[in-house]
Formats: structure tokens, C-alpha cells, sequence
């Protein structure tokens, strides 16, 4: 790996997850592909986090390990990695998820046939807290197929996501919005490049259940029904009246369906 610009930055942000924090590190580092840098920003953990993560970084050049003075949330975590990031890509990683020792390899490549694209992600496996699969999630693969539902549903699985660093970091990095960050990055990068996802499965999304709440769940689809907003009348994108319709009967259903039945009818649709 060249030291000063490795081709790839692998961007991981941890808030107390002692309990997992190692097996994702592991599972980045044992990588097929080689030429990465892993930046790892601890969010001000009150557990093991930090010193799990220093010793990573004690062990293994490519692990760069940093530790905010505050809790900045997930997307201020973020951008202080972004800022940080060296490579061409930026790959994102959970820091309690799993990745496949392929994934960087495939995403790469793909990246590399594919200039035209900003930013592309793949297939998920969702697991519980032993890593268990409870079953797969797909995503639409093209450009096309992509936009036509980017206002119904956040069209990547952001953990397994690969994206250009120099596009990332001109649009100004994730919003300051941890549950809706992502996705409002998602249409600032498709400003300027085109969307893709590979069929291939990449990681394995490990589901805590007990981390769930109502008030959280309803938080976070605010949070979302605002950046779709945001996208039409500061970025530009255009709802067609089914995108229109679905968003009122989004806004509508926060209010007459309980969380937990929305939770259940969504992931029945998303699964495979």
C-alpha cells in the first residue's frame, strides 16, 4: 500500500460497541483487496470502544484511530473521517457489522469499469445479534431503477456503500441529521454522478433489537419525509404523483399505523 494515498479510505464511526467493534475491524482487515486505510472515529465512547480500537491501530498500520473530545453523533463522527479520508473511495463500514472478505475487491472493481458512477452499494444479509441470518435485502441495481424509488425508500444499505471521496467531500459530507444523513447525502451525490448497486452480497447488517423504539422509529420517518423534501426544493429532484401520493400516505400513516405493523409490512416488502 502507498502510504500517502491508498486507493481506498474504509470509514467507520463507533459508539460503545465493545461487544462487536473487533469482528468488524477483523473483517475489513482481512480483506481480499489490500491497498485501504481503515479511519475509525470513536465517538466518545464509555466503554472498551477506544481501547479496543488503540489496539487495533497499535497492531496495524492501515488502521487509523481517532477519538472525538464530544460526542458528535454519527454524521459528525463522520465528517471528522471524511476530512480525514486519503482515498479515492470512501467505503462505510458499522461498527458492528460484518463484511465479507470480497466485499472491497468487487466494489473496487466495480467502481473502476464504472467512472460514470458517484456512488454504489450491493446486497445485505439481515442477521441477529449472533449474526444468524433472518434474511436477505435486495436493492434496485441500475441508475434508472434507482431514481424511480429513491422518494419511496433509502435506496442503499448505507454499511455497504462505496462512494468518491473527492464528489463526497464537495457536496460538504453528510448532513447533520444521524438518521437521515445518509440518504440526504445520497441526492447530493446523484447530482453528480449516477447510482448503482451490485446484486453481490456484501455484509451482514447485524439487527439489535432491543435499541428499537416507537419514538425513535417515528423520529427517524420525520427525519426522512424532511430530506425528501429537501431534495425536491434545494437539490432539484422531481416527484412524480406516485412519489407524491406515497409520501402522504406516508406522513399520514405515521399517525394511524402503529410502528411496530410499519416495521413488520416493510421489511416483508424489502426481503427476499
Amino acid at each position: 500500500m502507498d502510504e500517502k494515498n491508498p486507493k481506498v479510505s474504509v470509514l467507520m464511526s463507533a459508539y460503545n460497541e465493545e461487544r462487536y467493534v473487533g469482528a468488524a475491524i477483523e473483517s475489513i482487515l482481512d480483506q481480499t483487496y489490500h491497498d485501504f486505510e481503515l479511519i475509525i472515529i470513536d465517538d466518545r465512547s464509555q466503554d472498551a470502544t477506544w481501547e479496543l480500537i488503540s489496539g487495533y491501530a497499535g497492531r496495524d498500520p492501515r488502521v487509523r484511530a481517532s477519538r472525538n473530545e464530544k460526542n458528535l453523533g454519527i454524521s459528525g463522527a463522520l465528517n471528522r473521517g471524511l476530512v480525514l479520508a486519503r482515498g479515492e473511495y470512501v467505503v462505510k463500514m458499522d461498527a458492528d457489522d460484518w463484511s465479507y472478505p470480497d466485499r472491497l475487491e468487487k466494489q473496487v472493481g466495480f467502481m473502476e469499469k464504472n467512472p460514470q458512477v458517484a456512488i454504489s452499494g450491493g446486497t445485505m444479509e439481515v442477521c441477529d445479534e449472533n449474526l444468524a441470518v433472518l434474511n436477505k435485502r435486495a436493492y434496485n441495481l441500475t441508475d434508472r431503477e434507482i431514481r424511480r424509488k429513491i422518494f419511496r425508500y433509502n435506496p442503499f444499505c448505507h454499511p455497504a456503500v462505496i462512494y468518491r471521496t473527492d464528489i463526497a467531500k464537495d457536496v460538504g459530507g453528510y448532513c447533520l441529521i444521524d438518521s437521515a444523513g445518509d440518504y440526504e447525502l445520497y441526492f447530493k451525490l446523484g447530482l453528480h454522478g449516477e447510482f448503482a448497486n451490485l446484486p453481490d452480497t456484501l455484509l451482514k447488517y447485524r439487527v439489535n433489537r432491543g435499541s428499537i423504539s416507537v419514538y425513535k422509529a417515528r423520529s427517524q420517518e420525520c427525519d426522512t419525509l424532511y430530506v425528501r423534501l429537501k431534495a425536491v426544493f434545494e437539490y432539484g429532484y422531481k416527484m412524480r404523483p406516485v412519489d407524491k401520493l406515497y409520501f402522504a400516505c406516508q406522513f399520514l400513516s405515521m399517525y394511524l399505523i402503529p410502528q411496530r405493523i410499519k416495521a413488520w409490512i416493510f421489511n416483508r416488502l424489502r426481503s427476499s
